[in-house]
């Protein structure tokens, strides 16, 4: 959370005084135009609220120096709400004996869960042809078995950690192209439309308690170091 302290140092000034100045000229132009301080006010404010909308958009928890995709930062953002529902997140996580990367680890009452997020040219359409996914005529078929791998290596790491068997499920959360559908499981490893992250969440069979979640995460936060 942002604090006042934090807010008056020097980078962070020069970031807002453009936002303040552009909220300014909103204030007085509405203002003189139509002769009404309330309305220039209004809409002043209503400057200030986009811009914090868009900034908290494009904030993330992967150090600055190695900045996420933004299909990324769109899946953090939806995750962002998921936490207040007691979810736990982990993101640009590395599988301790490979190259892959799990782009977001959450488990919450429904689950555990890894979700690689991809943004795809939305001009080609996206289609499963006999459990083959291809967008136009480009097979997809590799991008979905590197993620249900990522998946597998986690669940055993975790497992082993906690001496117990543990699911985790894996999904391609993808912006772009149009789908037919919400979520489709193609090759053990859903597919999902970018945008609907946390109805996905929402789906899964599990029922964890907060102990359970808890342990997972802690776990989790041990064998699956941070990528960067």
């Amino acid at each position: 959370m942002r604090t006042y302290r934090s807010l008056m140092q020097p980078a962070s000034v020069r970031r807002w005084l453009p936002k303040a100045a552009a909220c300014l000229v909103a204030v007085l132009v509405l203002g003189l135009l139509t002769g009404s301080w309330r309305v220039g006010v209004t809409a002043g404010a209503a400057v200030l609220v986009g811009f914090v909308v868009y900034t908290s958009q494009r904030q993330s928890e992967v150090p600055q120096w190695r900045r996420p995709s933004s299909a990324q930062r769109r899946t953090e953002a939806q995750l962002r709400v998921m936490q207040r529902f007691g979810y736990r997140v982990l993101h640009a996580r590395r599988i301790q004996d490979g190259n892959g990367q799990i782009d977001h680890f959450i488990v919450g009452r429904r689950g555990a869960f890894a979700i690689d997020s991809e943004s795809w040219d939305k001009r080609l359409p996206l289609r499963n042809k006999l459990e083959q996914l291809y967008h136009g005529r480009f097979s997809k078929n590799e991008r979905i078995d590197e993620a249900l791998a990522e998946a597998r290596n986690a669940e055993r790491l975790i497992s082993q950690e906690l001496g117990r068997e543990i699911k985790v499920r894996p999904a391609l959360a993808i912006y772009g192209p149009s789908m037919p559908w919400d979520s489709h499981r193609l090759r053990g490893v859903d597919i999902i439309v970018g945008t609907k992250v946390r109805k996905w969440l929402r789906s899964g069979k599990d029922r964890l308690s907060e102990e359970e979640i808890e342990e997972i995460y802690q776990a989790a936060k041990k064998v699956l170091p941070p990528r960067y």
